[in-house]
């Protein structure tokens, strides 16, 4: 990767609050990338016909999808970055020619991904190595040493946050060398190679184990104690502030001018798409269900007592200073890993067909810990789920339906314990659950998770993260206005949602 020539080269000025203002035909570029696949979408605001200038419903037009994943390079897991970013601008340069087609003009660009991980940029502004994946295991190792000198408990006490052997603080603690580098988290990274301005934002920022929860600000002394460089991460940037403009060279190579901002958003993708929630209840609990399962609430303050931390939740940073208050559970990455396997094997099976079959099956069958860190590198998940069935001393065929049964019954009961736990822990009552993303159209699954929960389920939208990136631009450029209720209300207004009820027979 080359190194940004820009105005003010690898520096950390050129923050700030976008400027506010609303443009005829603006539009909005969501760059959105998970763990297997991204997106270019476009976002569009658009008004009443009858009451020009107030918002009714926000659009989202994709016109860019390309495959995500780890690769095996340089003895390791890694995510190749080069490719990445090739990605991103080939998707921006796609934006850039349907926006000019319809007459528009991209007002902003917002990037959200994956957490925890990141690149190393060297001083002259080089990436020195494709980052590494967080399913790479070679964090395990930095755990026991960073435990002593950091107890547990006095680093949950400031960063309230979930232990997970890849949180980024154990991946740091993992590298040889971090003399004359700074760490950029994965979409900081793909700013910075945008525009030439380092920032770290701080939903992301929350995922390190290195930020002060309660302060919202980098926690020093544990840099310090951990023998990190001081400056290691570039400065702080919050969502709705302007990272930097299009570098020259960038923006004639994707057809855009240079004048054009990228806007920090939620960037952690989880807190776009909390964001997205369309809840305008207080009391709901939030699923955003992908490759990962996100679970939790929405609160004001971080919960940091000991039960929270045996309880292994974490408290990470929405949008507009909330916290993230939830645990990260496994997800449907079983059954993606599932089907790679049976595909392997000759059979594909209709994902549509195979939940039905797997819903006809009766309840009470057996169950996994999807949690468990047996299930988190790839390779034949089908018998690593049918081996973790019989460790605990049942059966479970060797049935694509009958495992994915398994899969949905043991991710809607480890939901239901997730919310009761966070109901317990934070004091609060949830009287519905509100499921985004990916798992949404799965009905089996929302269904089983309102049987498991006991409370109505509202599945949708699909999209909520690409939602939460547009909303939080739209905001920032003048086209939205008011905090998250409002914001959500137009996600409830502009797209369809399906409620299911509590099935006691069921259970």
């Amino acid at each position: 990767m080359s190194t940004p020539v820009s105005r003010a080269q690898g520096g950390v000025d050129g923050g700030g609050t976008s400027a506010r203002g609303v443009f005829a035909g603006s539009v909005f570029a969501a760059v959105d990338i998970g763990a297997s696949s991204g997106r270019v979408i476009l976002g569009r605001i658009k008004d009443d016909a009858g009451h020009p200038g107030s918002a009714r419903s926000v659009e989202l037009e994709v016109v860019h999808r390309f495959p995500n994943g780890v690769v095996e390079m340089d003895g390791g897991l890694r995510w190749d970055f080069d490719a990445l970013f090739a990605e991103v601008l080939a998707g921006l340069s796609a934006a850039a020619t349907v926006a000019a087609v319809q007459d528009e003009t991209i007002t902003s660009i917002g990037i959200d991904t994956w957490a925890v991980d990141y690149g190393l940029v060297n001083k002259a502004g080089e990436l020195i190595a494709q980052p590494y994946s967080y399913r790479d295991d070679r964090s395990r190792a930095a755990v026991a040493p960073v435990h002593r000198k950091l107890d547990p408990a006095r680093l949950y006490g400031t960063t309230g946050l979930q232990f997970l052997q890849f949180n980024t603080l154990y991946q740091l603690a993992a590298e040889p060398d971090l003399a004359g580098v700074q760490a950029l988290l994965i979409p900081d990274l793909i700013a910075y190679f945008l525009t030439g301005q380092r920032r770290t934002e701080a939903t992301n920022a929350s995922t390190t184990g290195l930020f002060d929860a309660v302060a919202g600000e980098w926690a020093t002394e544990f840099l310090a104690a951990l023998s990190l460089p001081r400056k290691l991460f570039p400065p702080l940037v919050q969502p709705g502030e302007t990272v930097g403009t299009l570098l020259p060279g960038i923006a004639s190579q994707i057809g855009l001018p240079a004048g054009t901002k990228v806007v920090a958003v939620g960037s952690h993708d989880t807190a776009s798409a909390v964001a997205a929630v369309p809840a305008q209840e207080e009391n709901f609990a939030y699923i955003s269900s992908g490759t990962w399962s996100l679970v939790g609430l929405e609160l004001k303050h971080p919960v940091l007592t000991e039960a929270s931390r045996e309880a292994n939740f974490t408290n990470e940073r929405g949008v507009d200073g909330t916290i993230r208050y939830l645990r990260n559970m496994g997800g449907l990455w079983l059954l993606s890993e599932c089907q790679r396997t049976w595909a392997a094997e000759g059979f594909t099976p209709d994902l549509p067909a195979l939940l039905t079959a797997a819903a006809a099956l009766p309840p009470g069958g057996p169950q996994i810990n999807p949690d468990d860190s047996y299930f988190i590198a790839p390779d034949n998940m089908p018998e690593r789920i049918r081996a973790a069935v019989r460790r605990i001393g049942d059966i479970l065929p060797d049935d694509p339906a009958a495992i994915t049964r398994c899969i949905m019954d043991s991710l809607a009961i480890g939901y239901a314990r997730t919310i009761r736990d966070a109901e317990r822990l934070a004091d609060r009552t949830v009287d519905v659950v509100h499921v985004v993303g990916g798992g949404s159209q799965n009905r089996l699954l929302c269904q089983l998770t309102a049987d498991a929960t006991g409370k109505p389920v509202i599945a949708g939208p699909v999209e909520a993260t690409a939602l939460g990136n547009v909303l939080v631009q739209a905001r920032a450029a003048g086209q939205v206005t008011g905090g998250l209720r409002e914001l959500r209300s137009l996600v409830g207004g502009s797209h369809a949602l399906q409620t299911f009820s509590p099935e006691l027979s069921r259970l």
